[in-house]
C-alpha cells in the first residue's frame, strides 16, 4: 500500500516547534529570529515563494523584512543590499530570491552574502562544510527531505539512492548527503543528469529516487521498480482551463501512474515545499541561536 510522504504534515509540526522556541527566547528576554528576502522583478513564482516564507515567519513569531527592487536594478545596488543585511545586527539571516534577472552576475551576489546569515545554504562556505560534514547551514530544500525521510522514518541504510539532476541546488548536496554516516544517509548513491546512459537502468535499481529536473511527468511507471521510495522535487506549471489560474501545479513524476508502485511518494504541491519553507525556518532560529544563545 502506497503511503504519501505529507510535507504540509510535518511542516505544521516544525512550525509548532519553532512557535514554542520563540515563546521560550522571548520569555527570557532574548529576541526572536529575523529573516530578510531580497525579490527582484516581478516573476510571479519567485513572488508567491517569497510570500510564502513571509507568511511563515508570521505564524511562527519570526520578524521578517521584504526588499523589493525593480527587475532594472544593478549589480552594484544589488550588492550593497547585501551588504547592508550583512551589517545590520537585527538581521539574522537572509536570502537572495532566485533566479536573478540575467544581467545580475548570481554567484557574485550569492557569495557576498555573509555564511552565517546565509540561511539558504548556497553561499561555497556552507557547501563546503557541508562537504566535510561539519556544522553549517543547509540548503533548505535537501534539508527539508532529509527531515521528511528521517521523521516518516523511512530506513536509508544500505539503499540505492538515485539522484536525477545535477543542481548545485538539489541535485548535488543530495548526493552529499544520503552518502554521509548518519541518519538519514549510508546510501549508495548514482546521480544521473542529461548525458547519463541508460537511464532506465539507473532509475530501476533505486530504493529511493529524487526527482529534480524541471521536467512535468518524466519519471513514468516503467522507470521505478515496486516498493521505491520517490521524492519528487519538480514544481512545474502546466495548462489546466479548469482552474481560474488557467495552470496547475505538477511534479517531475507522473504520480497517477507512479504512486501505485511505491511504499512511499511524495504529493506535488504539499511534499517538498512546505518543508522547504521549514528548513528556511529552522535555519534562521539557528542563525539566531548562535548569535543571541
Amino acid at each position: 500500500m502506497t503511503q504519501i510522504l505529507d510535507g504540509k504534515h510535518w511542516s505544521s509540526v516544525i512550525e509548532s516547534e519553532l512557535a514554542h522556541a520563540v515563546e521560550s527566547r522571548k520569555a527570557r528576554g532574548l529576541k526572536a529570529p529575523h529573516l530578510a528576502a531580497v525579490l527582484v522583478g516581478n516573476n510571479p513564482a519567485s513572488r508567491a515563494y517569497v510570500g510564502h516564507k513571509v507568511k511563515a515567519c508570521a505564524r511562527v513569531g519570526f520578524q521578517s523584512t521584504l526588499v523589493e527592487r525593480p527587475e532594472q536594478i544593478t549589480q552594484e545596488e544589488l550588492l550593497g543590499i547585501v551588504n547592508d543585511l550583512n551589517t545590520n545586527p537585527e538581521v539574522d539571516g537572509f536570502i537572495v530570491q532566485l533566479p536573478l534577472p540575467d544581467h545580475i552576475d548570481a554567484a557574485k551576489v550569492l557569495e557576498a552574502v555573509n555564511p552565517a546569515k546565509d540561511v539558504d545554504g548556497f553561499h561555497p562556505v556552507n557547501a563546503g562544510k557541508m562537504a566535510l560534514g561539519l556544522p553549517c547551514h543547509w540548503p533548505a530544500t535537501p534539508m527539508g527531505i532529509m527531515t521528511l525521510l528521517e521523521r516518516s522514518g523511512i530506513e536509508t541504510s544500505g539503499k540505492h539512492a538515485v539522484i536525477l539532476g545535477r543542481s548545485d541546488i538539489v541535485g548535488t548536496p543530495m548526493t552529499l548527503l544520503l552518502r554521509r554516516n548518519g541518519y538519514p544517509g549510508n546510501c549508495t548513491v548514482t546521480m544521473c543528469h542529461s548525458r547519463t546512459r541508460d537511464l532506465h537502468d539507473h532509475t530501476r535499481r533505486a530504493d529511493l529516487l529524487i526527482a529534480a529536473i524541471g521536467k512535468p511527468h518524466f519519471v513514468t511507471a516503467d522507470m521505478v521498480k515496486p516498493g521505491v521510495v520517490i521524492i519528487d522535487v519538480g514544481i512545474n506549471r502546466i495548462a489546466d482551463p479548469s482552474k481560474a489560474s488557467g495552470h496547475r501545479l505538477t511534479g517531475d513524476v507522473d504520480f497517477d501512474q507512479v504512486a501505485p508502485k511505491c511504499s512511499w511518494i511524495t504529493p506535488v504541491p504539499g511534499g517538498v515545499g512546505p518543508m522547504t519553507i521549514a528548513s528556511l525556518m529552522q535555519n534562521t532560529l539557528q542563525a539566531c541561536e548562535a548569535k543571541h544563545p
